[in-house]
């Protein structure tokens, strides 16, 4: 029997659900060929943010509870395909995942819980290459800009270096604008989830904690302000590295090891050279901490303003390093605030680029870079607001 839909939104009564929905309901306008809906706990809630968001009056509403497995499976048996903005997903969203393989449909979120993914990959890989599901593991700020930025300084490596580079550094240069509130949950749970299981602190802590069966070569701690000799500048702690690295490094196994078994790969945020530099460093690696420990940022379902949002914007540096001191530099840039504008635009394309542009794409858990390259790039820069640049 054919699908009802192409893509289904679920959590769309959350903040970061809402400007999905909002996105495909304002950019898809009049796209006859693309059918969708909106999910969630409530049908009333549903129905005033289709309202609120200009969504038209017969966007298909489908009532579906992550505690209610058979509203599941009633929800993916429908649709091609689900974004799922529901998380701390170590929480919410086992059920929905195991449903999408079980029916073959295709499933996109904005994970960043590497200790949930892990278990995901190792519970249902095998399963979704029998049933024709392709699972894409966080399609938001984290990681897709993040693995994008290494695949297109890698391409620049070869062509300047006639080879990909075994050392990449990821570099923020700016960033204006918050995490989202589900992001923060999302990190609460994991903490407390190692709190509980202290076999899960080894899980956390390694940067190879997503490519099952592979240990690569040390790689640098990134937990503390150093001076970045090559690029002539003090460099903080990332807070989102410790989910961009891990993802980074999936991409290189699911592609079979392109960057090589022995790539390295970091990511910390450029804060300038001298005393200046180094003093900043040092407040961010301290607010870095004091952000982990407490319940800071958002709660789920919370987030900026639409001028914050408009406001926003990030530059992302990449730079592939020879083993002769050569250097091969990307850069990614995105239009709006990192949490919640671009990554509603960006999880939004991901499944529209796989429905329309990547069909071929086999079953499996994929990363989103892995999985659609320059196909998913090029939708990004015509719709997302995204550019990738090369850099002299």
């Amino acid at each position: 029997m054919p699908s009802k839909f192409d893509i289904v939104v679920y959590g769309a009564t959350g903040f970061t659900g809402q400007l999905v929905a909002e996105y495909l309901a304002a950019h898809y306008k009049g796209d006859a060929n693309l059918k969708w809906a909106m999910a969630g706990r409530s049908k009333d809630k549903l129905a005033s943010v289709r309202d609120a968001i200009g969504a038209p009056a017969d966007t298909p509403l489908i009532v579906a509870d992550a505690s209610d497995p058979a509203s599941l499976k009633d929800m993916v048996g429908q649709t091609k395909s689900v974004i799922s903005t529901v998380g701390p997903y170590l929480l919410y969203g086992s059920e929905l995942l195991a449903a999408c393989v079980s029916s073959g449909t295709d499933y996109f979120d904005l994970c960043g819980e590497p200790i949930w993914m892990r278990r995901m990959i190792d519970a249902h890989e095998a399963a979704a290459k029998s049933t024709g599901a392709r699972i894409v593991f966080s399609c938001g700020y984290d990681s897709l800009p993040f693995e994008l930025g290494v695949f297109c300084a890698q391409e620049e490596a070869k062509k300047l270096f006639g080879a990909p580079a075994n050392r990449v550094k990821g570099r923020v240069r700016e960033m204006r604008g918050t995490f989202s509130g589900g992001t923060a949950a999302s990190m609460r749970a994991l903490f407390s989830a190692a709190a509980n299981d202290p076999s899960l602190v080894a899980l956390l802590r390694n940067p190879f904690a997503l490519t099952p069966s592979f240990e690569g070569p040390k790689q640098p701690p990134g937990n503390r302000p150093v001076f970045d000799q090559e690029l002539d500048s003090w460099t903080a702690p990332f807070v989102m590295a410790n989910i961009n690295t891990r993802n980074v490094h999936r991409s290189n196994f699911l592609l079979g090891f392109p960057y090589g078994k022995d790539f390295v790969y970091d990511e910390m945020m450029l804060t300038g050279s001298g005393e200046q530099g180094e003093a900043l460093a040092k407040r961010i690696a301290t607010a870095n901490t004091a952000e982990k420990m407490n319940s800071g940022g958002p709660k789920p379902g919370e987030g900026p303003s639409k001028e914050e949002r408009e406001n926003g914007l990030y530059d992302l540096l990449f730079v592939a390093i020879a083993p002769d001191g050569r250097q091969a530099r990307a850069v990614v840039k995105g239009d709006r605030d990192p949490g919640y504008g671009s990554t509603s635009k960006m999880i939004s394309e991901c499944a529209i680029c796989l429905l329309r542009d990547t069909p071929d794409v086999p079953a499996g858990i994929w990363t989103p870079g892995a999985a659609m390259q320059h196909k998913l790039i090029k939708r990004l820069v015509d719709h997302a607001g995204l550019t990738f640049t090369v850099e002299q």
